[in-house]
């Protein structure tokens, strides 16, 4: 019998702090050594000449999910993991929704349903609080949280998504509390709808009008309101898709004052443009989301929120919506504007390779920087760690060898989700990754797509070591100085 299971010769492995070449020994799924010249494996990749990162860990994407307004996305659990495996994350964290009147237990059950047969790498949950009644916030979430349903999102905007301020204060208190991870969608809802319905009543239906909409005064204002509430309740969160440079300079300043605020950008704030928006017909539409992508030049202030580490993670935020759809796709906004228009952009496959190309390949951000935003910084702050999100003994063999000399021109027909377009079409990487191993498995290898159906286990998560059960809110709080003593 072989000494392990795997054993991956000769590679340049890169973590978020080292840099070294080792042989990786596996077996049973996690790593069990790191060495030179080790026993022979089962099985054998030879990545001498290659470089070695973690598994991606994919934070914040959308599968099998609808809108809030009924929409279904275009990725189940098989195709959006197949897509996630193909581009180098062997980690999704998607989300339960909630919506309105729904129990939070059922909707977990219901998610669990989709996923359980149909996963090919491992996942996890967030939860979606859109109706945060007495039984939700006292019962059903307290309950979930010490099931392993560590972290939840809420939403400043949208109609049957959105949160009053102080149905936000209450979550932000029952986060304390319990020690949960909130992580914010931060955009100002009146204002949009104001905006929106200026634009519309004008005539202004066309995609690029989505962008005028939401300008960056609505996400900083937004942002700004979640960190006050974060810090009036002592609890830290997480800004989910940061956009602009406005909302960025408001964390920062958060974060220079000791708060603990957290944030996140996607590849759509560092690759597409407002211009984009702006296309032939309503091509515009393919690269809606929210918040928008900015003009051009704001795209250097997220690279520099990325290597500064204001912002602390890169994730997606997949939300696949098919183009030539019209009745659930894109196009079902061609007729009444862009407010019809399901809200969303796929970018589970290429997440990894788009940053390892612009950000290591063209100096923005090392190697280390790399592997803490894609893998090791969402490992820790959602409570995955040390069993994900880095290469060490003991933890999980989720594994890339890229390529890093292969170059890809990204199409739509390269790629392995049920779209029919994706915003990155003709964009030039430099660097593949050539094996993505999931507990040690390979489920894609040289090309070719490996993994099975239903293989991906669910993932109970640990509270977040960010976050610290406090206690009810006045716990520590000093009602004569209106601050916390501890």
């Amino acid at each position: 019998m072989a000494a392990f299971d795997v054993v991956i010769r000769g590679g340049q492995v890169a973590t978020a702090a080292d840099l070294f070449t080792a042989d990786i020994g596996i077996k049973d799924g996690r790593i069990t050594a790191l060495g030179h010249e080790l026993a022979k494996g089962d099985e054998e990749h030879d990545a001498r000449g290659k470089l070695i990162t973690p598994g991606g860990i994919d934070a914040h994407c959308h599968i099998d999910q609808k809108s809030s307004f009924g929409v279904p996305g275009a990725d189940d659990f098989f195709t959006g993991t197949r897509s996630a495996a193909c581009g180098g994350t062997t980690t999704v964290l998607s989300f339960a929704a909630q919506h309105k009147g729904m129990s939070l237990r059922q909707v977990v059950k219901d998610y669990h349903a989709l996923a359980t047969p149909k996963a090919v790498i491992d996942y996890g949950f967030h939860l979606i609080i859109s109706d945060p009644t007495e039984q939700v916030l006292g019962q059903e979430l307290p309950a979930l949280i010490k099931d392993g349903y560590t972290s939840f999102k809420i939403y400043m905007t949208y109609d049957l998504l959105k949160l009053n301020d102080r149905e936000i204060l209450e979550v932000f208190s029952l986060a304390r509390r319990e020690g949960a991870f909130v992580m914010v969608h931060a955009e100002n809802h009146d204002t949009i709808a104001w905006l929106s319905q200026k634009l519309l009543d004008a005539g202004h239906k066309a995609p690029k009008f989505h962008e005028v909409s939401r300008p960056q005064p609505v996400e900083r204002e937004a942002t700004h309101r979640a960190i006050t509430f974060a810090e009036l309740i002592d609890v830290p969160i997480l800004i989910v898709h940061v956009s602009g440079r406005e909302a960025i300079d408001q964390i920062r300043w958060a974060q220079s004052r000791g708060l603990k605020i957290f944030a996140e950008t996607c590849p759509q704030y560092l690759f597409l443009s407002a211009e984009d928006l702006d296309q032939p017909g309503f091509e515009g539409a393919k690269c809606m989301c929210s918040p928008p992508p900015r003009d051009k030049a704001n795209q250097p202030y997220v690279w520099r929120g990325l290597e500064t580490d204001v912002l602390n993670i890169i994730s997606s935020d997949h939300a696949p919506y098919r183009y030539s759809d019209a009745e659930n796709g894109k196009l079902r906004g061609a007729q009444d504007g862009f407010k019809k228009v399901p809200n969303g952009v796929p970018g589970l496959e290429v997440r990894m390779p788009l940053l390892f190309s612009e950000g290591v390949g063209k100096g923005r951000i090392d190697i280390h920087r790399f592997v803490a935003i894609t893998a090791t910084t969402p490992a820790k702050l959602y409570g995955l760690a040390p069993r994900k999100g880095s290469v060490a003994v003991g933890a999980d063999a989720d594994l890339v060898i890229w390529d890093t000399d292969k170059q890809v021109t990204i199409s739509q027909d390269l790629l392995h989700d049920a779209m029919d377009y994706t915003p990155y079409q003709g964009i030039t990487v430099t660097g593949w990754p050539a094996v993505t191993l999931s507990r040690g498995e390979a489920v894609w290898r040289d090309g070719k797509f490996l993994g099975k159906p239903g293989r991906g286990k669910f993932l109970p998560r640990a509270l977040s070591p960010m976050v610290k059960p406090r206690g009810q809110f006045w716990s520590g709080f000093d009602p004569n100085s209106g601050r916390y003593t501890g």
